[in-house]
Protein backbone atom coordinates (compact mmCIF):
# COMPACT_ATOMS: atom_id res chain seq x y z
CA UNK A 1 0.00 0.00 0.00
CA UNK A 2 2.73 2.59 0.73
CA UNK A 3 4.34 1.55 -1.95
CA UNK A 4 1.35 2.14 -4.71
CA UNK A 5 0.57 5.53 -2.52
CA UNK A 6 4.29 6.65 -3.48
CA UNK A 7 5.22 5.23 -6.74
CA UNK A 8 8.05 7.61 -7.39
CA UNK A 9 10.01 7.96 -4.39
CA UNK A 10 12.56 6.00 -3.18
CA UNK A 11 11.10 4.66 0.28
CA UNK A 12 13.18 3.90 3.67
CA UNK A 13 10.99 2.01 6.00
CA UNK A 14 12.22 0.84 9.60
CA UNK A 15 10.46 -1.92 11.06
CA UNK A 16 11.25 -4.29 14.28
CA UNK A 17 13.57 -6.96 13.77
CA UNK A 18 10.44 -10.01 13.17
CA UNK A 19 11.20 -12.79 11.14
CA UNK A 20 8.65 -11.55 7.95
CA UNK A 21 11.50 -9.77 6.00
CA UNK A 22 12.76 -13.68 5.83
CA UNK A 23 10.15 -15.46 3.75
CA UNK A 24 11.31 -16.07 0.16
CA UNK A 25 8.07 -13.76 -0.52
CA UNK A 26 8.79 -10.82 1.06
CA UNK A 27 12.77 -11.26 0.18
CA UNK A 28 11.82 -11.44 -3.58
CA UNK A 29 9.38 -8.82 -3.41
CA UNK A 30 12.19 -6.85 -1.83
CA UNK A 31 14.68 -7.66 -4.81
CA UNK A 32 11.79 -6.54 -7.63
CA UNK A 33 11.15 -3.15 -5.99
CA UNK A 34 14.69 -1.77 -4.81
CA UNK A 35 13.47 1.88 -4.31
CA UNK A 36 12.34 0.38 -0.93
CA UNK A 37 15.01 0.04 1.33
CA UNK A 38 14.49 -2.15 5.05
CA UNK A 39 16.15 -0.84 7.74
CA UNK A 40 15.35 -2.79 10.95
CA UNK A 41 16.01 -1.90 14.41
CA UNK A 42 18.26 -3.90 16.86
CA UNK A 43 17.21 -6.71 18.53
CA UNK A 44 15.72 -6.29 21.85
CA UNK A 45 15.56 -2.57 20.97
CA UNK A 46 11.61 -2.13 20.90
CA UNK A 47 12.16 0.97 22.95
CA UNK A 48 13.31 2.44 19.64
CA UNK A 49 10.25 1.41 18.26
CA UNK A 50 7.51 3.97 18.49
CA UNK A 51 4.67 1.91 17.82
CA UNK A 52 5.85 0.14 21.01
CA UNK A 53 5.56 3.41 22.61
CA UNK A 54 2.31 4.13 21.31
CA UNK A 55 1.22 0.48 22.42
CA UNK A 56 2.52 1.64 26.04
CA UNK A 57 0.60 4.92 26.17
CA UNK A 58 -2.62 2.75 24.86
CA UNK A 59 -2.13 0.51 28.05
CA UNK A 60 -1.06 3.00 30.48
CA UNK A 61 -4.08 5.54 29.74
CA UNK A 62 -6.66 3.04 28.54
CA UNK A 63 -6.20 -0.30 29.38
CA UNK A 64 -4.55 -0.90 32.52
CA UNK A 65 -6.86 -2.09 35.83
CA UNK A 66 -9.91 -1.97 33.23
CA UNK A 67 -12.47 -4.17 33.57
CA UNK A 68 -13.93 -5.38 30.26
CA UNK A 69 -16.57 -7.97 30.13
CA UNK A 70 -15.77 -8.88 26.49
CA UNK A 71 -13.41 -7.90 23.58
CA UNK A 72 -15.52 -5.96 22.37
CA UNK A 73 -15.60 -3.98 25.00
CA UNK A 74 -12.35 -3.41 25.42
CA UNK A 75 -12.30 -2.38 21.75
CA UNK A 76 -14.76 0.09 22.52
CA UNK A 77 -12.48 1.21 24.93
CA UNK A 78 -9.29 1.45 23.16
CA UNK A 79 -11.31 3.06 19.70
CA UNK A 80 -12.61 5.91 21.93
CA UNK A 81 -8.70 6.21 23.32
CA UNK A 82 -7.65 6.97 20.05
CA UNK A 83 -10.39 9.13 18.99
CA UNK A 84 -9.86 11.53 21.78
CA UNK A 85 -5.94 11.10 21.08
CA UNK A 86 -6.31 11.95 17.34
CA UNK A 87 -8.44 14.93 18.47
CA UNK A 88 -5.23 16.55 20.23
CA UNK A 89 -2.60 14.22 18.52
CA UNK A 90 0.93 15.58 17.79
CA UNK A 91 4.36 14.13 16.91
CA UNK A 92 6.40 12.22 19.17
CA UNK A 93 9.61 13.71 19.24
CA UNK A 94 12.52 11.93 20.22
CA UNK A 95 14.40 13.64 23.68
CA UNK A 96 17.99 11.97 23.13
CA UNK A 97 20.52 13.16 20.50
CA UNK A 98 21.37 10.39 17.56
CA UNK A 99 24.34 9.49 19.82
CA UNK A 100 23.04 9.30 22.56
CA UNK A 101 20.40 6.76 20.94
CA UNK A 102 23.49 4.59 19.26
CA UNK A 103 25.62 3.95 22.15
CA UNK A 104 22.64 2.40 23.87
CA UNK A 105 21.39 0.48 20.82
CA UNK A 106 25.25 -0.77 20.92
CA UNK A 107 25.85 -1.02 24.51
CA UNK A 108 27.86 -3.69 25.89
CA UNK A 109 26.69 -6.67 27.52
CA UNK A 110 27.76 -6.68 31.47
CA UNK A 111 27.88 -10.18 31.94
CA UNK A 112 28.10 -14.07 30.72
CA UNK A 113 26.03 -16.28 31.82
CA UNK A 114 27.54 -19.32 29.38
CA UNK A 115 24.23 -21.02 29.58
Amino acid sequence: QVAKAYPDRQLHLVMDNYAAHKRVEVRDWLGANPRIRVHFTPTSASWLNLVEVWFGIIERQAIRRGTFRSVRDLNTKIRAFINGWNNRCHPFIWTKTPDQILAKANRQTTSNTAH
